[in-house]
């Protein structure tokens, strides 16, 4: 006859310990991090088109313009440039997991229905894989912070925030990248995903001023979320710290928890009815 213990279980069951919301998050970032041990070039190259950007562009045409102004103070044009192209790295880390990875988890391998016949909830699934899209950008992020610093491209001590900033960056893109990502249906929807990324870099005022848009130009752009992560990242590696910082911390982090909240709901939609 079989036995039962205090939690109700029969003896032979399994027994799940409690999971924790951390502890939830951190499984998933860690089975992330065992697939992809053996791909660890991706997160070293996976800088280098800001890199190359910043090479080309920065230091290259920078060579012909003698001073830039950046909130009253002149600044090097590749010192106005390499804070755009490092909120540029975050965003590009945390699109690529957040959009192809996670299609393929949830329509071809089905990992996700695994997941969920553990403890493991949507509301877990979709934390750990924003943290670890978030992860991957910070990667990328910090190794472009560290080739500024080497350069000479950081001039103050607001720029020990960047990272963070970057973190903040790499959260936002994530959550709504996977959210929007949830909706696809075949490989030809990430067509949809260039279309966006393009106009976004080119318009975020990453090798110019905002002030080179007149009019309603320039509100769309000043509304855009790239644009938001250059400003704030350019503040600080610049010591120019303007109230625009503290919207783009609010308008990120906002962006961030809605986007969560839609990926929850997804995956509750598609993986539990």
């Amino acid at each position: 006859m079989a036995t039962t213990d205090p939690h109700g279980l029969t003896e032979g069951q399994a027994s799940w310990p409690p999971l924790d919301a951390r502890r939830a998050a951190g499984l998933v970032v860690l089975r992330n991090y065992l697939a992809y041990r053996s791909a660890w070039k991706l997160f070293v190259t996976g800088f280098l088109e800001p890199l190359l950007y910043l090479f080309s562009i920065g230091i290259g045409v920078g060579q012909l313009i003698d001073v830039f102004e950046f909130n009253g103070q002149p600044i090097p044009y590749a010192e106005f440039v390499a804070p755009g192209l490092l909120a540029a790295s975050a965003f590009n880390g945390a699109m690529m997991d957040s959009t192809f990875g996670v299609f393929f988890k949830l329509k071809y391998n089905k990992l996700y229905d695994s997941m969920l016949a553990t403890p493991l909830t949507t509301t877990d699934v979709a934390r750990g894989e924003i943290a670890w899209g978030l992860l991957r950008g910070s990667t990328y992020s910090a190794m472009f912070l560290l080739v500024m610093v080497s350069m000479g491209l950081v001039s103050s001590w607001w720029a020990l925030l960047a990272l963070p900033a970057t973190v903040l960056i790499g959260f936002a893109f994530a959550a709504v990248f996977m959210a929007v990502t949830t909706w696809f249906r075949t490989w030809q929807d990430f067509d949809k995903i260039t279309l966006v990324q393009l106009p976004l870099f080119l318009f975020s005022a990453t090798f110019f001023p905002i002030t080179a848009f007149d009019g309603w130009l320039r509100w769309v752009v000043e509304a855009t979320p790239l644009y938001r992560g250059v400003v704030l990242c350019r503040e600080l590696t610049t010591g120019a710290v303007t109230s625009a910082s503290a919207v783009s911390v609010v308008y990120l982090l906002v962006m961030g928890v809605v986007g969560l909240a839609i990926v929850r709901r997804r995956l509750d939609s598609l993986l539990l009815t």
